[in-house]
């Protein structure tokens, strides 16, 4: 049964998570970080899936989203929009769910996975903290640099007379219509909710020598559909080189999803992409 409970970050924001357990003996724990403009609800198949397989999943609300941005703006007006200390705040609440798994699971292998946003916060950790993490998977992401991490309207290329705008998301016109209901998410691109300064934060490479650093080879697998705007393909296997000649990585495995847009955990491949998922982590984490 799903546990929700909240942490108080160092600026005195709530930040409200869950934990989602093992549905049999736990071979390893997930920290799954949503993206920008949505909330960990949104991920309820690949928690299942997840759970089913052994594992432990912790998803907080980020800052300034879902539960914790309703609490900490007071409605759903300002959702999407960070607060107090920005993208480094946001950044280091993350970090501080990642203490409190470990505390809690001292035996346990510990996942990072990211999507979008959360892939970028994802990448951020790894640089700060490669000791603590045992395997890292990164969706819907790209390199994190001026012209390899788009800036233009992200449905641009599906925008007509009919467009809702979250064609971006997934082919699936119930993923758009679900997005634009729910009261917990916003379709503010990253730049307005940000704000060009935080935004620009944002930039940043895979740092030199990880391996060295963190003490061992961390495995990484990148997961992105052919038709994702934000960063696509091209951007995606710059990030996996930059993996490997700059961190020294050797583990590194990108998948590109034919027809799939952004949100590959929602598109009509969906069981293919948590197929090929739980099949990487079977090879990485094995059951006990």
């Amino acid at each position: 049964m799903t546990d929700t409970r909240e942490f108080t970050d160092a600026d005195g924001i709530a930040i409200v998570y869950d934990v989602h357990p093992a549905a049999t003996t736990p071979r390893g724990v997930v920290q799954l970080l949503h993206g920008v403009g949505e909330h960990a609800g949104r991920y309820g198949a690949l928690i299942a899936a997840l759970t089913a397989a052994g594992f432990t999943v912790y998803a907080d609300d980020h800052r300034g989203h879902g539960r914790t941005g309703i609490r900490q703006h007071g409605g759903p007006a300002r959702l999407g929009r960070l607060g107090k200390g920005g993208l480094r705040a946001a950044k280091d609440a993350v970090w501080q769910l990642t203490g409190i798994i470990r505390d809690e699971n001292p035996d346990l292998p510990l996942v990072l996975l990211g999507h979008s946003w959360g892939s970028f916060l994802a990448q951020m950790l790894l640089n700060e903290h490669p000791e603590a993490f045992d395997a890292v998977i990164l969706s819907g992401s790209a390199l994190r640099m001026p012209g390899s991490l788009s800036a233009a309207p992200l449905n641009a290329r599906w925008a007509g007379p009919d467009a809702t705008g979250y064609e971006w998301l997934s082919r699936d016109p119930e993923v758009w219509a679900a997005f634009e209901i729910d009261p917990l998410t916003t379709g503010e691109p990253l730049l307005k909710l940000f704000g060009p300064i935080e935004a620009a934060k944002l930039y940043g490479r895979p740092r030199r020598d990880l391996r060295e650093t963190g003490g061992r080879d961390i495995p990484l697998l990148l997961l992105v559909g052919r038709d994702d705007p934000v960063g696509g393909p091209r951007s995606v296997h710059k990030l996996a080189d930059e993996y490997r000649s700059r961190s020294g990585f050797t583990d590194v495995t990108t998948l590109v999803y034919p027809d799939a847009r952004h949100e590959i955990f929602a598109e009509l491949q969906q069981d293919e992409v948590r197929a090929d998922t739980l099949a990487w982590l079977d090879t990485h984490i094995p059951a006990r």
